[in-house]
């Protein structure tokens, strides 16, 4: 059954089981008898956050199944039973019992760091594709250097695993493999906490924040990264850039997590945070590419406007948004940007504008929007 169907018989039945008429129903959230009876019929869709939540507390049903749930149909991303079969790999499992027979000598720091930072820049250029044909090789690379690298070199090899499970857990995460980037997520904490870096730490917990609002648990998320942010306050009592642009990101994942419990006075609190520590920043920054800064504060603001229908909010804010700000690199972020647009104008059923920012979007990036 159509989605708007099914949503539409469920308010139809909560309102039939509470002896509400339509013109009484459509008067408490404000809206015309004539629209209700539509909806219920499931021709528009109910798109504008208050009247949702009205119709919710009214019926007594969960917001969520109110909305229209995003679909989950993509491109299945190929290159995820590589990352996995990597994952699931426990090369040189038999010289950790016994290091007097080693298998084979790990890759060097200096390879490695060199092949993250690639795939962290193809990341940011919307190149799933290599970048999914290079991690696996990372993956069990720093792996082998943090069980059988010089001990001298241990702590850089975790760091260097840690760094490596950051990248595979953004990308499954963009690319509809939330159950595997929660798995990567955790392995980046673990290897985090082997390399006594508390800032690593931060950084997986924003990654596994993300995670966790696309798996919906965004209660979690929220206790996550506020913990993170408040936990590294803490422990940088003279905050460098870097721990800011960390503490920022937190602070925007909590506005994701917010936004998608429908949550409005929680978005404005955690904007309003994330936008101060931008203003301390005073630039836009790339630190652990997170993308940080006033530029990326905006777009989260877009997202949430959309999240919550408000169409014209996000309008307003993208017509004055400048992506010049933003380094040549991040092109997943300006190609967002133009599909959250897409969709804020298909909200005010402006299509030729909508269909104007699709193409624009995949111009940008093929891949993200594929």
């Amino acid at each position: 059954m159509d989605a708007r169907k099914e949503i539409g018989q469920r308010i139809a039945r909560a309102r039939r089981r509470r002896g509400l008429p339509q013109a009484v129903l459509s008067g408490l959230v404000g809206r015309s008898e004539s629209w209700l009876s539509q909806v219920e019929r499931g021709q528009p869709t109910v798109d504008n956050h208050t009247v949702i939540n009205a119709l919710a507390d009214i019926l007594g049903l969960p917001v969520g199944e109110l909305t229209v749930k995003k679909t989950k149909a993509m491109t299945r991303y190929q290159a995820a039973s590589a990352i996995r079969q990597a994952m699931m790999g426990y090369d040189g499992l038999s010289s950790m019992i016994d290091p007097r027979h080693a298998q084979s000598s790990p890759e060097s720091v200096v390879w490695l760091r060199h092949g993250i930072r690639r795939v962290n820049r193809l990341y940011q250029t919307t190149r799933y594709d290599e970048v999914g044909r290079r991690l696996p090789r990372l993956i069990v690379a720093t792996e082998l250097g943090s069980r059988h690298g010089p001990v001298a070199q241990r702590r850089a090899y975790q760091t260097l695993r840690s760094l490596a499970y950051h990248s595979a857990t953004t990308t499954l995460r963009r690319v509809g493999e939330a159950e595997l980037a929660w798995v990567a997520a955790d392995r980046s904490l673990a290897a985090a906490q082997e390399a006594g870096r508390p800032v690593l730490a931060a950084v997986s917990a924003y990654r596994l924040g993300y995670v966790l609002v696309r798996l919906r648990e965004t209660e979690r998320a929220l206790h996550l990264v506020l913990q993170a942010a408040d936990a590294l306050q803490r422990v940088t009592r003279r905050p460098t850039p870097r721990a800011l642009c960390i503490v920022g990101a937190l602070h925007l994942v909590a506005v994701t997590a917010a936004a998608a419990a429908y949550d409005q006075a929680a978005v404005r609190t955690f904007l309003t945070q994330a936008r101060q520590i931008a203003g301390t920043l005073g630039e836009d920054r790339n630190d652990f590419w997170t993308a940080f800064g006033t530029t990326n504060v905006t777009i989260h603001e877009i997202s949430a406007a959309v999240e919550f229908g408000d169409a014209r909010q996000a309008i307003g804010k993208g017509e004055t948004l400048n992506l010049a700000q933003l380094s040549g690199g991040l092109v997943g972020r300006r190609a967002q940007v133009h599909l959250d647009l897409a969709r804020a104008y298909a909200l005010q059923h402006k299509d030729a504008a909508s269909v104007n920012m699709l193409l624009e979007a995949e111009r940008l990036s093929p891949e993200l929007v594929r």
